[in-house]
């Protein structure tokens, strides 16, 4: 249907991903999983990687294919009509991955990064603490180094896979130096499952249920010093790099709500009321109408951001931040629509919708709220029109009556402009203005 913004590669791969959910996915398996009696999908993902769909983007010598971001969208999208925990499972190789595949040492490729591709070994990523989820940078997971180990003691909560995962990516404060700057405190450690890591709590979740998340906690866990990914109190780097896979694939995922819209469609053009399909009626089909613009607009957005990432564009970070914050709210938006058009019997177990409305709730929250991406989005954008080199028209010079004493600037640079039109002499630049 979207074929066009794909290329013949990237249709194919698709098509793969589309077959398998269509086919192999049993509705069982996915009642297992909703029920809890599935605590981790490990024959899902050994099953993906027979088929060699993990690691899509990475390379082909440590069990990728080498294709591009839009590729690993694509199929994410498909994936995403089986819900969170099965889309969680399903994207965890390219966010787990681009950090060892970004800053791993060529042995940590070899010994996991490649068994990882491969489905012979299980792997999470451990962020969040009881104490914070977007403050990253207050992590009170200590690493201590000592010699050629580190000594790690802590906790991490909300970790998908914390039961199944058989080794963790673990941001670990490691400069305790009150004077150090935040972005020079915490540190990346692979830690393997073992000796003093344990998984306390399993968390009972809304949706996303059957991915293993729980809350894990280290105790004095001895973890070889060569286990650290990028450089000693570089986890900022590692964070920022990993915050692109974090969100798009959130986003990407979020697409699959189109199987909760397709399935209201289906039940309209079979429903009547009144004498007459309910798809007649237009409170319905302006509905529906709705739902579908936006999940093609946020289609639109989420492969744009993917493009921007595969291209290195200067604006990747906001353009991924806005396609997280749009595309998550709107699938909520779309599945609401979906359920609503289909009314009460859309609000019991008979038909999955209410598992689709649990899960999707969860996409405005995780990998960074709606809220943190709107700081970081604004963030981003000021810097790009007031502090990057700007060659585009300023419509502030094509006013009627331009009055530069009216633009908003501080007192001594507007009582400088009045007194310069005063001696019919051209005002000066306000501080901090640029040429143009």
């Amino acid at each position: 249907m979207y074929d066009f913004m794909l290329s013949p590669a990237e249709r194919a791969l698709r098509d793969e991903v589309k077959r398998y959910v269509r086919e192999e996915i049993t509705s069982e398996f996915l009642r297992k999983m909703d029920r809890d009696e599935i605590i981790y999908p490990r024959d899902f993902v050994e099953r993906l990687a027979a088929l060699n769909l993990r690691g899509i983007r990475f390379p082909k010598k440590y069990g990728g294919r080498g294709m591009s971001w839009v590729a690993d969208v694509a199929a994410t999208e498909e994936i995403g009509c089986l819900g969170m925990a099965l889309g969680c499972a399903f994207v965890m190789p390219s966010i787990v991955g681009e950090a060892l595949n970004f800053f791993g040492t060529e042995e940590q490729k070899q010994k996991y990064l490649k068994p990882y591709i491969e489905g012979k070994l299980v792997a999470a990523e451990a962020l969040t603490e009881p104490r914070g989820g977007s403050d990253f940078f207050g992590a009170t997971t200590k690493a201590v180094l000592k010699g050629d180990h580190f000594i790690v003691n802590g906790q991490k909560r909300f970790v998908v896979g914390a039961e199944g995962a058989d080794f963790f990516l673990v941001y670990c404060k490691t400069n305790f130096d009150a004077n150090a700057h935040k972005y020079g405190r915490v540190s990346l450690i692979i830690i393997d499952k073992g000796p003093g890591v344990e998984t306390e709590y399993h968390y009972g979740l809304l949706g996303c249920r059957g991915g293993g998340t729980g809350r894990l906690v280290f105790r004095d866990v001895k973890v070889p010093k060569e286990n650290l990914v990028g450089e000693l109190h570089g986890g900022a780097l590692c964070f920022n790099q990993m915050m692109i896979p974090e969100r798009l694939t959130s986003a990407s995922g979020c697409l699959g709500v189109w199987g909760a819209l397709d399935l209201a469609v289906r039940y309209s053009n079979r429903r009547a009321a009144f004498g007459k399909l309910i798809r007649k009626y237009q409170a319905v089909s302006f509905m529906v109408a709705d739902a579908i613009t936006q999940l093609d607009a946020a289609r639109a957005i989420t492969y744009m951001a993917a493009r921007a990432v595969d291209e290195d564009a200067p604006n990747k970070r906001r353009i991924v931040s806005e396609a997280k914050r749009f595309t998550t709210e709107a699938a909520w938006d779309v599945v609401n629509k979906a359920m609503q058009v289909m009314g009460g019997i859309g609000y019991t177990d008979v038909y999955p919708l209410e598992r689709a409305l649990r899960d999707t709730r969860l996409g405005l929250i995780w990998t960074g709220t709606s809220e943190i991406m709107k700081l970081m989005i604004q963030h981003e954008y000021y810097d790009e029109v007031l502090n990057q080199p700007y060659d585009r028209r300023k419509m502030e010079h094509d006013a009627m009556n331009p009055d530069e004493s009216e633009w908003c600037f501080n007192d001594e640079d507007m009582w400088k402009v009045h007194e310069a039109k005063g001696k019919g002499i051209k005002a000066p630049k306000p501080k901090g203005a640029k040429k143009g």
